[in-house]
This record gives structure tokens, sequence and C-alpha cells, in this order.
């Protein structure tokens, strides 16, 4: 009896042993998972192991990996944080909570990680990226080029860092030293694309359109597959009125699939610059379809519709064009008076009229010309122009059906009374700027 039970006992023990080798976390089982792209059972195979062993930092960093694979961010973050945690001096866990901070369009978190980890790896290429893709970001230009230029020393002959820096200083207004990083790069790599295409920017603004456009025709040749080279040469042809290069160019792109607004619009103008109205009523017709609000193709289309004598279309695209500019029109207008408003307060009385006088080509509002009378009246002692207004305002309210106050006009007809006679005394006798 005693025998059977010592052999049940053992019995017991090679089970529990053989489930207990089971249980033992085998990662290497996982890492095959997530190459095999089995990412569901890589997520079950790493949840059962820390239900046991919570404070398994590779087990969650490789959940991280799964449920980022399945789209789950959220959960890929948390498990990212979690193994960092456990393991504060991990670097890779650190740059992959950093990258997935990035990703979820938070750098301001990702920013203090990143600093630390450049601190500790000064020439970590990598950390150094996405540290300096924040830095310009926030428009510090200044510190991503220290950092490019550090590796830069080490390897002057690697164009990404010329690039880099030369992009930097481009954004930075640093011209004429972001063209020499630029010519730098294509010397180092003749064939490089980015550096045509920030070069003919820079030289667009500076040296000139020829050297530019030349440098994206080179660039064509190199690589007749981006279409970011021709969407680049035809706005600088466009932007000169250089239609027909520039129609050529946005037909390439929109027979490319891009049928965006702007390659439709251009296009369209393109063709009716060089006297294609017909043709161009097509292209603005299909940007107008996509964007019913840019008054730049209504207006396009009533003038070619009027071309081709469509004058029922041509009118139907103007009265589009007058709804279009009508907000926008009350709003300068609006915004020109209180622009007046403060320049008066400030006692810029020549500038304040003339802002005065601005808003009413876009509102019609009687009171203004009181306003500008008062002006010259009170403030700068212009007699015929004070006279002048005064009489503008009374002809506008004679011709308004606005009800207007009898003792006022009285009182304003009285101040050009007495502004007209040429040796009044008291000048300010019949003043109207306080009479309602």
């Amino acid at each position: 009896m005693k025998r059977i039970v010592i052999t049940f006992i053992l019995l017991i023990s090679i089970i529990s042993f053989r489930g207990l080798a089971q249980d033992k976390p085998d990662n290497s089982k996982i890492d095959m998972m997530l190459i095999r792209g089995e990412f569901k059972r890589a997520v079950d195979s790493c949840t059962q192991i820390l239900t046991r062993d919570t404070l398994n930092s590779e087990v969650y960093y490789k959940l991280g990996i799964a449920y980022q694979n399945l789209l789950s961010d959220d959960k890929s973050l948390d498990c990212f944080l979690k193994a960092s945690t456990i393991s504060p001096d991990n670097n890779n866990y650190i740059f992959t909570v950093a990258k997935s901070y990035i990703n979820k369009g938070k750098p301001g978190q990702a920013k203090p990680l990143l600093l630390k980890l450049c601190a500790a790896e000064s020439m970590n290429w990598p950390y150094a990226y996405y540290l300096t893709s924040i830095f310009m970001q926030e428009g510090n230009y200044d510190e991503s080029i220290r950092i490019y230029y550090r590796f830069y020393k080490k390897d002057y002959n690697n164009y990404v860092f010329t690039d880099k820096i030369g992009f930097a200083l481009l954004k930075k207004g640093d011209t004429e030293k972001a063209i020499d990083m630029f010519n730098r790069s294509l010397v180092l790599k003749p064939n490089n694309t980015n550096a045509m295409k920030n070069l003919a920017y820079l030289y667009a603004g500076t040296i000139g359109a020829d050297t530019a456009l030349k440098l994206l025709t080179k660039g064509i040749a190199v690589d007749s597959s981006d279409m970011d080279l021709y969407a680049r040469r035809a706005a600088i042809n466009y932007t000169i009125s250089d239609f027909k290069p520039a129609l050529n160019d946005y037909l390439k792109i929109l027979s490319s699939g891009d049928s965006s607004v702007l390659n439709l619009k251009r296009a369209g103008i393109s063709l009716a610059k060089t006297n294609q109205p017909k043709t161009a009523i097509e292209y603005l017709l299909k940007a107008c379809t996509k964007d019913a609000a840019d008054y730049e193709i209504m207006a396009n289309l009533a003038q070619n519709y009027a071309l081709l004598k469509d004058l029922k279309s041509s009118a139907f695209y103007y009265r589009k064009v007058i709804k279009i500019l009508s907000p926008v029109g009350s709003q300068l207008g609006l915004n020109y008076l209180l622009l007046a408003e403060v320049l008066k307060s400030d006692n810029q009385f020549v500038n304040a009229i003339n802002a005065y006088i601005k808003s009413q080509e876009f509102r019609s509002d009687n009171s203004v010309y009181m306003i500008i009378a008062n002006l010259y009246d009170e403030k700068l002692n212009d007699t015929p122009k004070a006279i002048r207004y005064y009489e503008l305002y009374l002809n506008k309210i004679k011709n308004s059906k606005d009800k207007t106050n009898t003792e006022y006009t009285e009182s304003i007809t009285k101040r050009i009374e007495s502004l007209k006679k040429p040796k009044q005394t008291n000048k300010k006798a019949y003043s109207i700027q306080n009479i309602k």
C-alpha cells in the first residue's frame, strides 16, 4: 500500500514537471508566429505567458508588435510602455515607444525620450533622424542642422546628410548655403532627383525660371515616372505664363491618374490660354464637379462659354462667380471698417480715412461718409474735403429708403454753411460731432 502511494506521487510529479516544461515561455515560437504573420496566435501565446509572468518585458514587447500588426495602436503602445517600464535601460523598448508616439501624432511625448536616447548614443542615426524630424516640425532648424553636421563630418561622402542639411537651410531661409549643399549632393549623387527638386525651387526664386526648368527636365530624364517632377515643372511654366509646356505636363499628370482639382483647373486654363476653349471647358467642368466653390474655375468657364457664343451658359457661371465672391467682399469691407476704427483711435486720421473709403468698395454704409467728413472737419481741418463728404452724405441719404433725423440733417446743412463762410470767427460753432 505504501509503495502504491509513493508511485502515485511520482506520477503526479512527472505530470506536473511536464506541465511546467510546456508552460515555460518559448519566445522563439512567438518569433516564428510574428514572422509568419500569425499575429492573433502570437497575441494568445503572449497573453497566456503574461498571466503567469507579469514582469516579462520581452513578451510585452512581442505582444506590442503583434497588436501593432493587427492595427491596434493603443494596445500596442500600452504593451511597449509596460516593456520599457519593466526594463528602463532597454533603449530598443524606449525607441519603440517614441516611434509609437510619433505615429500617433504626439511628437511632444516622443521628444524627451529621443533626447535621452541621443544623449546616450549621439551617433545613432535612427535616433537622430526621428529627433530632427521633431525639431524640423517645431521650426528649430539650427538644432537640426547641428545634429546633421555631426554625421556629415563623419561621412562627407554621404549625400543623405547633405540633403538633410540643405533642406534645413532652405526652411531656415539661408538660400545661398542651401544651394551649396544641394549642389554638393548632386556631385555625390548626380541622379539625386530630390536635390534637383529643391535646387529648382531655390533657383526659381533667385537665379530664374530657366535654370529651375532645366534641372527639373534633367530630373525627368533620370526618373520619368516621378510625377512630382512634372508637377513642379508645370507650376513654374504656368506661373511665367508659358502655358503650352505647362499644359503638356498637366496632361501627363492627369494621364497618370492624378485628377486633382488643381491639375484639372490648370489644364483647363492652359487650354483656354492656347485658344482651345471647347476642350478647356471639358476640363474645367470636371474640376467644377470636384470644387464648386472655386471662383477661378467658374470665371474661366464663363469666359470660355462667352468665346463659344454660349451666352446663357456664360451668364450662368458669371452669376456663380458673383455668388461665391459676395461673402468675401462683405468680409473685406467689414475688416477695412474695423481697421479704420483702430487707426482713428490711434490718431492716424489720414490712414483711417483711406481705410474707410476702401471699405465702401465692398459694402454700402452711408454713415461712413459722415465719419470721414467729421475727421476732415474736426481733426484735419481740411474744409473743402469736409464739405465734400458732408454733401455726399446728404445726397446719399436723400436717395435712401431709410428714415433720417430731420434735426440731424439740418445741423449738417448748417455746418456746411458755416464752413463755406470765408471768415467764420468761430469755426466750431456748428460742430456736429456729437449730434444725433
